[in-house]
C-alpha cells in the first residue's frame, strides 16, 4: 500500500526561484570579474548559474587568471554587490507565496536549501518578510561540494527529520534539479525561460512556467507520481505543464 503521507517536507531554492537573483547575480559577475580581465558581458548566458560563489570564481579564474585578490576576495565583492542590487530593484517570483502556502496547507515542514552565502540568504528572506515561512535556512557553503551534489538538500532534510524519498524540491537551475533527483527527492522545476529546454529537466517531475502554477492539481500528481513509484520502483517523471 502506498504511504498515505507521501510527503513530509519541503526544501526551497532562492536564487531565481523565490527572488528574481539570477540577472542581479550576473550583473555581479559581470561588473566585478569583468574589471579583473575576465571576458563576460551582460548579454553572455550565465555558464554558473546555481553553483556556489567560491566555485564560480575558481572556475573563471581557472580559464582567465587575474593578478591581485584572491578567489573567495573576489566571492566577496560579487556577494556584496548581489545584496545592493537586491536592496536596489530586487522582487520576488510571482507565485511564491501560492507555493509556499500549498506546501503549509498539507501539513510540510519547509526550508530553504541555497547556493548562497548565508548572509545573501538571511537578507533576502528578511527583506521579503519570509524568514517565518520556513524552520531554517541551509547554505552550500556549509558543504564540502555545492550543487549539482546532493549535499545541501540531503543536509537539509536530515535537519528536518525526513527521509530524502518524502521530500518536494523546488528549483529553478538545471544544477539544482540534478541535485534534487541525485538526492532521491521530487522536484519540481521552475526554470527561466531561457532555460526550459535544459537536458536536466528531463529528470523533474514537474515542469511549471510559474509558482502561480503551483496548485492542488500539481499535489495531486506528485502524490500519484510518489504512489507509482512506490509500487513500481520506477522513475516517471509527472511532466510539464
Amino acid at each position: 500500500m502506498a504511504n498515505a503521507r507521501p510527503f513530509s517536507a519541503a526544501i526551497f531554492d532562492m536564487d531565481g526561484l523565490l527572488v528574481d537573483s539570477e540577472p542581479l547575480w550576473h550583473e555581479a559577475e559581470v561588473e566585478v570579474l569583468g574589471a579583473l580581465g575576465v571576458p563576460i558581458a551582460s548579454g553572455d548566458p550565465r555558464r554558473t548559474k546555481g553553483i556556489f560563489v567560491r566555485e564560480v570564481t575558481r572556475f573563471w579564474f581557472e580559464r582567465f587568471p587575474w593578478d591581485g585578490p584572491t578567489t573567495d576576495e573576489v566571492a566577496v565583492r560579487i556577494v556584496d554587490r548581489v545584496i545592493d542590487l537586491v536592496a536596489e530593484v530586487g522582487r520576488l517570483q510571482p507565485g511564491v507565496d501560492r507555493a509556499i502556502s500549498l506546501c503549509e496547507d498539507h501539513g510540510l515542514a519547509l526550508a530553504v536549501a541555497s547556493s548562497s552565502e548565508h548572509r545573501l540568504i538571511s537578507f533576502v528572506l528578511e527583506r521579503f518578510g519570509l524568514a517565518s515561512r520556513f524552520a531554517f535556512a541551509h547554505s552550500a557553503e556549509d558543504e564540502e561540494y555545492g550543487k549539482p551534489h546532493p549535499a545541501v538538500f540531503l543536509t537539509t532534510a536530515q535537519r528536518l527529520g525526513a527521509a530524502p524519498d518524502r521530500c518536494i524540491v523546488w528549483e529553478d537551475a538545471p544544477a539544482g534539479v540534478l541535485a534534487a533527483k541525485a538526492a532521491r527527492m521530487t522536484c519540481v522545476a521552475v526554470p527561466a525561460a531561457d532555460e526550459r529546454d535544459a537536458p536536466a529537466l528531463a529528470i523533474a517531475d514537474a515542469v511549471l512556467t510559474s509558482l502561480e502554477e503551483a496548485d492542488e492539481s500539481l499535489w495531486r500528481r506528485l502524490v500519484a507520481a510518489h504512489a507509482s513509484l512506490e509500487a513500481s520502483g520506477g522513475r516517471e517523471p509527472v511532466g510539464s505543464g
